[in-house]
């Protein structure tokens, strides 16, 4: 694969560089960048099959040179420090990026998921919806899902899901009915959605169920509870998160 880094810190690029060539065979750097500038003529002559982009860098950031762009037809990892807002829109996007300082053991996992992605055929669609989280950045609620499937990927508006079942390592995301598709199987547990989906509609009320409060059509008082959901789906409210779920449904509802 001909990749581009790009970083204004020439530590950074330093680093980089030893870990792929020592972890990363596969990988083959055509050039390095300091700035968003460099990287765009260098991405625009090369057409690479993979970028590792720094995103925040001085002046023009890595993220508004991907925007600016005609053709985005290469993987991107992204490589940044600690960012609330901006890892989220990474997360929600189901964007490979990386921790400074990088970790060996995640450059070469993310690595090997870029290369399976170009062997699968080029998805600019990730991409745009990154942008489109970056601009909602902070509004997590505003946000798309992107879900990695078997066959490729799924993006969802978070309204579109009804809720999320725990099966073993895997989350089932139950949707609403669309006429094509009512449910998704994706191979990252719920805790991963739990632990995303924070200050959302999304409440945990039951070891395997993630529900979106705004699906809730009724609930039936109990030793927990029951809630039934929009599409129907009688689901238990474990007895510990019964008064949580109650205030989070007045919070939202604001009775």
């Amino acid at each position: 694969m001909k990749a581009i880094l790009v970083d204004d810190e020439p530590d950074g690029i330093k680093t980089l560089q030893r870990m792929l060539g020592l972890h990363c065979p596969s990988v083959n750097i055509a050039a390095t960048c300091n700035s968003a500038a460099a990287a765009r003529q260098q991405i625009e002559a090369l057409k690479p099959d993979i970028v590792f982009l720094d995103i925040q860098m001085p002046g023009k950031s890595g993220i508004e040179m991907i925007g600016e762009l005609v053709n985005r037809n290469f993987e991107i990892i992204f490589v940044t420090a600690h960012n609330e807002y901006m890892l989220q829109a990474l997360q929600y996007s189901a964007a490979d990026y990386l921790l400074k300082p990088v970790d060996e053991d995640r450059l070469i996992e993310a690595v090997e998921r870029a290369e399976k992605r170009l062997q699968e055929g080029k998805k600019e669609e990730l991409t745009e919806t990154l942008l489109y989280n970056i601009s909602k950045a902070g509004q997590p609620s505003e946000m798309r899902l992107c879900l990695p499937t078997m066959k490729g990927f799924m993006i969802l508006k978070l309204d579109d899901i009804v809720f999320c079942e725990a099966e073993r390592s895997y989350t089932v995301f139950h949707l609403e009915d669309r006429g094509d598709k009512k449910t998704v199987m994706v191979s990252k547990p719920l805790l991963d959605y739990e632990n995303m989906l924070v200050d959302t509609s999304f409440f945990r009320i039951h070891k395997s169920f993630l529900i979106n409060l705004k699906h809730v059509k009724e609930y039936q008082r109990g030793e927990g509870g029951i809630v039934i959901m929009s599409n129907n789906t009688e689901i238990e409210v474990s007895r510990r998160k019964k008064e949580q779920f109650l205030l989070k449904i007045k919070e939202i509802y604001k009775y």
